[in-house]
């Protein structure tokens, strides 16, 4: 099975998460989502990390969404995931947001590689813009 994992700062991930199930709310037990706490150190971060891949099998492959590329959560998830075999199978992405968690949820099982990672940034930057309103 293919897991969206998304890593945050604070509680960005789980609020992530529990908006998506609003939208794909059928595929919400494909995803994993797990924030670094304030006051809790990088290398608490990697054990919280590790417990909720644990149910992971070793042919499962993972779509990890981050907050912010290059991040305490990011780079300490990647060392886990190498610790654990999986990041050769794990395809990153940094900057998430909704629209880019919904369209990798969503596309997961039915894009691969290049056109996956394209179809997941390009919904992820179309998103922002400026909203104005008539006066």
């Amino acid at each position: 099975m293919k897991y969206l994992v998304l890593v945050s700062h604070g509680d960005f991930a789980e609020g992530l998460k529990t908006s998506l199930a609003m939208f794909a709310g059928d595929k919400i037990d494909q995803v994993i989502a797990v924030g670094l706490k304030n006051g809790t150190s990088a290398d608490d971060f990697a054990v919280t990390f590790k417990e909720a891949l644990s149910g992971l099998k070793d042919d499962d492959s993972l779509v990890l969404l981050a907050d912010i590329v290059g991040g305490s959560p990011l780079t300490t998830a990647l060392s886990v995931l190498s610790e654990m075999g999986y990041l050769e199978t794990t395809t990153v992405l940094g900057g998430m947001n909704l629209p880019m968690a919904l369209t990798a949820i969503v596309m997961k099982d039915v894009l691969e590689g290049d056109a996956f990672v394209s179809s997941v940034l390009s919904e992820a930057t179309a998103a922002l813009q400026e909203y104005k309103t008539a006066s």
